[in-house]
C-alpha cells in the first residue's frame, strides 16, 4: 500500500473532480432563499472555521474570484453530519441557486466563531482546535448525477454500506463509546472525533500533548485500544502482541478473527461474522441490494459484490478476492473494495480492519500497463538477484496498477490527514500468495491547486536550489512511484514468503514486518526508476524528478513522528527515515548547514548528488531485499536503531523537516458524490 469500460450509458460519463455535493435528501427545510453577498470571510476563513463548529461545509473555489461565497461554490460534505444535505443550504428561486436562511444563519455563526471562538477556551479545547487547524479541509467531488438511474440506486447502496463500514470499524477499534462522550458543547471535539475515527490527536504539534483530546481528560482512555483482543490484557501486559506470534496456536492470527478469552481464560480466535453478526449482515443486505440494483450491467463488478456479501457473513474471503481480482479497466467503469485488509492501524498489526474505496477507473494507466507488463518476469528476477539466497525468483502474475479516481473512502480507508495513494490487495489467501492480486493508483489525491502549491512550498523550504531546480509539480513523477511502488508489493520477499520456516510477521512480528514491507515497496520505486532509465523506457531527467519528489515524499512522512500512540511504530514514517539516512550516508543526499533554502528564507537546506543516487539506492534495496530474504530480523533492527531511533529520541534532522513541513496544515479528505 502506499494508498472497463463497458458501461451500457457510454453518453453520461461520470465526473470524479466536480466540487459539488449530494443533495440526497427531497425535502428542503428552507423557507424563502435569498443570496446576500457573504464575503465578510475568506475563503481560507471560511474552510478552516466550519470544522470548529461540526460544520460539513467547504466552500470549493472562488470561482468569480470576488472575494464572496456564492452558492455554486459551497459544497457539503460526506459523513460528519448525516441529515446534512446541499438543500439544507442552497435552494433554487427560479432558475439560480440562492443561499437558505439557513445557510445565512450558518455564515453569521461562523463570522462570530471568527471574532469570538476560542476566547474562553481552556488548554483542551484551545488544543483541539489546534490540531484542527493543522489540517486543510481538502473535497474531494464526484458527480454521478448524468449515470443511469440503476448505477446510482447502485451507488446509494454502496454510500449506505460506507456508513455501515463506518461503525463497524469503530468497533474494531473500540471507540464505538467514546463517541457519545463529547461533550455536547464542543463542536470542535466532534469534528476531531469524526476526522480521526477516535479521540486522540493526531497531528505533529499536537499529537504528543495531554491536553489534546476530543474527551475530558477524565474520559481518554490510558491505555491501547482495541476491540479484537481482550482489553486487560491488552492493556496490562506491554508484550501481549509478541506473546501472541508466539503460541502454538496459530488460529490466533487468523486476520479475520478477534481474539477472545474462552470459558476457563484461554485465548481463542473468533471469527468476525460471530463477533458482530448484525453488523456483518447489514452490509451484506445493502451489498445484495446494490448488486440488485445493477439488472444485467457491469457483470463482473456485480460477481464480485454478491461474493463480498457472502464473505461478510462467513468470512470466507478467498472466493471474494477471485471476484475481485477479476475485475480490471476493460470490464468495469467503477472500482470497489470493500472488505477487511489491512493491519497497520491495530496494536498488533494482525487482524484486517474494515474499509471501503470506492471509485471510476481511469484509463490513463493503460500507458503504464503497455509499459511494464512485458518486464514483469524481469523485475521479478532484478530483485531476486539482489535479495540472493535463500530467495529464488518465482512466477509472477499480478496485475499492473488500475488507475482511480476516489470517490469515497471508509472505515480504515479514512484517514485524518492525507490519503492512500496506491494499494495491492489482497494481503492473505491464494490470490495474494499466487500473485494473482489487483494494484491500483489512486490518482486524484492531491490534484487541487491548494495541495500542488502547498507543496511546493514545503520544498522550497527544504530543498537547496539545485535540487529545486528539478521540481515538478505534474502527476507523471509520483504516478511512476506509485505504479513502481505497488507492483513491488508483488515482488520479491513479500508478506507470506517463508523464511526459515516463517512469514514475515512470525520471523519480524507484525509492526517491523509493516515497516519492511513498505521500505521494500518504497525502495524498489526508487531501484526500479534506475532500472528502467537503463532500459530506455525512461528518460534520465524523468527519473531525476522522480528522485526528488520521493525524497519529498520522505520528508512529509518523517514530519508526522516516528511513534504513534503507546510507541506504535508509523510503518511509513520510519521507511521515510531509512531511506534519508541511507541517502545521507552514502552521500546522495546531504545538509547543506550554512546554504539558503530555495526560498531564500531558511537557512540550510537539502542538496541531491543525483549522480551518487543509483548506487545509493541499489545498496539499499540489496539490504532490504537480503533482510527479508533471509528472515534476519537483527539486521533490520541495525536499521531501526542507526536511522529511526527510539521513542523519544531526537534526531536533529527530523526535527527540521518537522518544523517546516508542519507550517502548512496537511491535507484532511473528505468526500462528496452527487447523484441528482
Amino acid at each position: 500500500m502506499l494508498a472497463a469500460l463497458g458501461c451500457e450509458n457510454k453518453s453520461a460519463q461520470p465526473d470524479p473532480k466536480v466540487a459539488t455535493s449530494d443533495p440526497s435528501s427531497a425535502s428542503n427545510p428552507a423557507t424563502k432563499a435569498t443570496s446576500p453577498k457573504l464575503d465578510k470571510l475568506s475563503r481560507a476563513e471560511f474552510n478552516r472555521l466550519a470544522p470548529e463548529l461540526a460544520l460539513p461545509l467547504f466552500w470549493a473555489e472562488d470561482a468569480n474570484k470576488d472575494g464572496a461565497l456564492d452558492p455554486s461554490e459551497l459544497a457539503v460534505y460526506w459523513g460528519l453530519d448525516h441529515s446534512a444535505t446541499l438543500a439544507t443550504y442552497v435552494a433554487k428561486e427560479g432558475v439560480a441557486p440562492a443561499f437558505t436562511p439557513k445557510m445565512l444563519e450558518t455564515y453569521e455563526r461562523l463570522v462570530k466563531q471568527k471574532e469570538e471562538g476560542g476566547k474562553n477556551d481552556d488548554a483542551r479545547r484551545a488544543a483541539v482546535k489546534k490540531e484542527l487547524v493543522q489540517g486543510r479541509v481538502t473535497l474531494v467531488a464526484t458527480d454521478l448525477s448524468k449515470v443511469d438511474p440503476a448505477e446510482r440506486r447502485f451507488v446509494a447502496g454502496i454510500i449506505k454500506a460506507s456508513e455501515l463500514i463506518e461503525d463497524l470499524y469503530a468497533k474494531q477499534q473500540a471507540v464505538t463509546a467514546l463517541a457519545a462522550k463529547v461533550p455536547a458543547d464542543d463542536l470542535a471535539s466532534k469534528t476531531l472525533f469524526f476526522r480521526g475515527q477516535g479521540p486522540k490527536c493526531e497531528a505533529p504539534l499536537t499529537q504528543n500533548d495531554p491536553a489534546c483530546g476530543a474527551l475530558l481528560p477524565a474520559d481518554m482512555p490510558k491505555t491501547k485500544l482495541s476491540g479484537l483482543y481482550p482489553a486487560d490484557l491488552l492493556a496490562s501486559n506491554p508484550k501481549f502482541c509478541d506473546e501472541l506470534q508466539k503460541k502454538k496456536d496459530k488460529a490466533l492470527l487468523d486476520p479475520f478473527t478477534a481474539v477472545v478469552k474462552g470459558e476457563k481464560g484461554a485465548l481463542a480466535a473468533k471469527p468476525f461474522h460471530e463477533v458482530w453478526p448484525a453488523e456483518v449482515q447489514a452490509i451484506a443486505k445493502e451489498l445484495e441490494g446494490a448488486a440488485q440494483a445493477l439488472g444485467g450491467r457491469e457483470p463482473a463488478l456485480k460477481e464480485y459484490l454478491l461474493a463480498a456479501a457472502k464473505a461478510f457473513g462467513d468470512d470466507n474471503w478467498w472466493p471474494a478476492d477471485e471476484a475481485w481480482a477479476k475485475m480490471d479497466a476493460k470490464n468495469s467503469k467503477y472500482y470497489l473494495r470493500i472488505a477487511p485488509d489491512e493491519v497497520y492501524d491495530e496494536p498488533c498489526s494482525t487482524k484486517a480492519l474494515y474499509h471501503v474505496s470506492f471509485g471510476l477507473i481511469n484509463q490513463g494507466s493503460l500507458k503504464w500497463q503497455q509499459k511494464l507488463d512485458p518486464l514483469k518476469t524481469e523485475m521479478e528476477n532484478a530483485l531476486a538477484a539482489l535479495a540472493g539466497k535463500p530467495y529464488t525468483a518465482r512466477a509472477v502474475s499480478f496485475k499492473l496498477p488500475d488507475f482511480v479516481d476516489i470517490a469515497l473512502n471508509a472505515g480504515d480507508s479514512r484517514k485524518a490527514f492525507g490519503a492512500t495513494i496506491g494499494q495491492s490487495l489482497p494481503n492473505f489467501g491464494p490470490v495474494a500468495n499466487e500473485g494473482r492480486g489487483r494494484t491500483v493508483a489512486m490518482t486524484n489525491f492531491y490534484t487541487d491547486p491548494d495541495s500542488i502549491a502547498t507543496a511546493k512550498e514545503q520544498g522550497e523550504s527544504l530543498f537547496c536550489k539545485d535540487a529545486m531546480a528539478k521540481w515538478s509539480s505534474e502527476q507523471e513523477p509520483q504516478i511512476m512511484s506509485t505504479v513502481l511502488h505497488e507492483a513491488a508489493h508483488n515482488l520479491g520477499p513479500a508478506h507470506q514468503y517463508k523464511a526459515n520456516g516463517k512469514i514475515d510477521r512470525e520471523a519480524f512480528g507484525g509492526p517491523l514486518a509493516s515497516t519492511l514491507e513498505e521500505l521494500k515497496a518504497q525502495t524498489a520505486a526508487l531501484y526500479f526508476t534506475e532500472w528502467l532509465t537503463e532500459k530506455k523506457e525512461i528518460t534520465r531527467e524523468q527519473a531525476d524528478r522522480a528522485h526528488v519528489r520521493d525524497v519529498f515524499w520522505a520528508f512529509g512522512h518523517i514530519s508526522r513522528g516516528m511513534y504513534g500512540e503507546n510507541n506504535h511504530p508509523k510503518n511509513y514514517s520510519q521507511l521515510a527515515a531509512i531511506q534519508l539516512g541511507w541517502l545521507v550516508k552514502d552521500g546522495s543526499v546531504s545538509w547543506k548547514a550554512d546554504e539558503m533554502a530555495a526560498n531564500g528564507k531558511d537557512k540550510g537546506c537539502f542538496s541531491l548528488d543525483l549522480a551518487k543516487m543509483p548506487a545509493a539506492i541499489k545498496s539499499l534495496m540489496t539490504e532490504v531485499a537480503q533482510i527479508k530474504g533471509q528472515g534476519n530480523k537483527a539486521r533490520a533492527e541495525v536499521l531501526i536503531k542507526a536511522y529511526v531511533g527510539a521513542p523519544g529520541e531526537k534526531k536533529p534532522l527530523h526535527d527540521v523537516i518537522t518544523e517546516r513541513f508542519t507550517r502548512a496544515p496537511k491535507a484532511s479528505f473528505v468526500y462528496s458524490v452527487k447523484l441528482d
